[in-house]
C-alpha cells in the first residue's frame, strides 16, 4: 500500500468518525420530536446528546479533519481522532467524563492547530478561525464541568460562526474589496464577542447582544460575501453561492429570533433558533462547501451535477415547515419538517458518494476546467 492510499485510507476512518455522529445525531433528534423510532440497544444518548454529537462529534471532527489535511503533519490528526472518539464513545452508549474529556481535550489541540496556521500565515482570517477555535474549546471546558448544554450553546455557535466567517474572509482576496468592508466586518465581530462574553454573565442582554451580532455578521456577509458575483456564475460556483445567500438568510433569522426570544434554555422557540442556525445556516454552508471539501479531504477532483440542487431544496423546504411548526406551535408541521431535513442530509450523502463513483469520463480534446475559487 502506496503513501497516498494510506494517507487516504487514514482520512476516511477518521471522516467516517464524524459520519457516524451525524447518523447518530440525526436519528436521536427524530425521536426527540417524538417519532416512533427504534433505538440500539436503547441507548438515550442518541436523544440527549443529540446537539453535542451534531455539534463536536459531526461538525468538529470534520472541520479538525479539513485543517489537519491542509497542514499535511500527523500531530494534526489527534485533534479529529480525539473528538471523533469521545464522540463514538458517547453514542454506543458510554456514561461519564471520559467521553467528553477526550472531546475537550481534542478541541484544545484544535485551537493549538490553528495557532500553528496563524503562526505559518499571521493575518485577519486565520485569527478569526483561531478564535473560533478556542470559543470551541472554551465551550466544551465549560460542557465537561456540567454547565447547562443551554448555556454552552452560545460558545458552539460562536465556534461555527466565526469558522465560517473567517473562510469567507478568506475568499474575499479574490475580489476588489469595499473601504466599508474591513470596517463594518469589524464592528460585527466586536458586537458578536461581547455578546458572547456577556452571555456567561448576564444571559438575556449577553444572548440579545450576541443575536445582533449574528444579525450584522449576515448582513455583512450578505453585502460583501463574493457569492454574490459567483452567483452569476453557471455549474459549480452558482450552486455554491445560492447555498452560501440562503444559509446568511437563515443566520440572519436566527440572530433575530435570538433578540426577540432570549434567553436560551428550551421549548418550542429555543428550537427555532437553534435549527436556524445549525441546519439553516451551518448546513447550508456544508451543502455549499462539500463539493470542493470531500474532494480536498480525500485527494479527488471536485465535481458537480445538478442533483446537488436537489438536497438542498429538501433541506430549505424542511427547515422552513420546522420553524414554521416551532413558532405556531404546530406539532404536525414540526415532524413533517424535520423528517424532509433528515431526507435532505441523507440525499445529500447518497448524491456526494455518487457523484464520485459515477463520475463522467472527460471527453477527449477538451481540457478540464476546474472548480471556480471564487466560491
Amino acid at each position: 500500500m502506496n503513501a497516498v492510499l494510506k494517507d487516504r485510507v487514514g482520512r476516511v476512518a477518521v471522516l467516517l468518525l464524524g459520519m457516524s455522529s451525524l447518523v447518530a445525531g440525526v436519528w436521536g433528534g427524530l425521536v426527540r420530536l417524538p417519532l416512533n423510532l427504534p433505538l440500539p440497544a436503547n441507548n438515550a444518548n442518541w436523544i440527549t446528546f443529540h446537539g453535542p454529537l451534531m455539534v463536536c462529534g459531526f461538525l468538529g471532527t470534520l472541520i479538525g479533519l479539513e485543517r489537519a489535511v491542509g497542514l499535511r503533519g500527523y500531530w494534526t490528526y489527534a485533534a479529529p481522532v480525539l473528538t471523533g472518539a469521545g464522540a463514538v464513545m458517547v453514542l454506543s452508549g458510554m456514561m461519564g467524563h471520559v467521553p467528553h474529556l477526550l472531546i475537550t481535550v481534542g478541541s484544545v489541540l484544535f485551537w493549538i492547530v490553528t495557532l500553528r496556521v496563524v503562526k505559518l500565515q499571521p493575518v485577519p482570517f486565520t485569527m478569526l478561525m483561531s478564535a473560533g477555535a478556542l470559543t470551541w474549546a472554551v465551550g466544551n471546558v465549560c460542557w465537561w464541568a456540567d454547565w447547562p448544554v443551554y448555556r454552552v450553546v452560545p460558545w458552539w455557535i460562536a465556534f461555527l460562526a466565526l469558522t465560517i466567517v473567517g473562510e469567507r474572509l478568506d475568499l474575499s482576496r479574490f475580489q476588489k474589496q469595499s473601504r466599508w468592508s474591513q470596517p463594518l466586518l469589524w464592528i460585527a465581530l466586536v458586537i458578536f464577542g461581547a455578546g458572547l462574553v456577556l452571555s456567561a454573565i448576564i444571559q438575556i442582554p449577553g444572548e440579545r447582544l450576541l443575536g445582533l451580532g449574528m444579525l450584522a455578521l449576515a448582513i455583512w456577509l450578505g453585502r460583501f460575501d463574493i457569492a454574490r458575483r459567483s452567483v452569476r456564475q453557471p455549474g459549480l460556483p452558482r450552486f455554491m453561492a445560492l447555498a452560501l445567500l440562503i444559509g446568511y438568510a437563515w443566520l440572519a433569522l436566527s440572530g433575530l429570533l435570538l433578540i426577540l426570544f432570549s434567553p436560551l434554555s428550551s421549548g418550542l422557540r429555543y428550537d427555532a433558533i437553534l435549527h436556524s442556525f445549525f441546519v439553516g445556516f451551518v448546513f447550508s454552508m456544508i451543502f455549499a462547501h462539500a463539493p470542493v471539501i470531500f474532494p480536498a479531504v480525500l485527494t479527488l477532483m471536485p465535481i458537480f451535477t445538478p442533483r446537488f440542487y436537489v438536497h438542498v431544496a429538501l433541506l430549505e423546504a424542511g427547515l422552513l415547515l420546522r420553524v414554521a411548526g416551532d413558532l405556531a406551535s404546530a406539532q404536525g408541521l414540526r415532524q413533517w419538517g424535520a423528517i424532509l431535513s433528515a431526507i435532505a442530509v441523507a440525499v445529500f450523502l447518497l448524491n456526494t458518494v455518487s457523484a464520485f463513483v459515477f463520475r463522467p469520463q472527460p471527453v477527449k480534446g477538451k481540457a478540464k476546467v476546474a472548480a471556480s475559487p471564487s466560491s
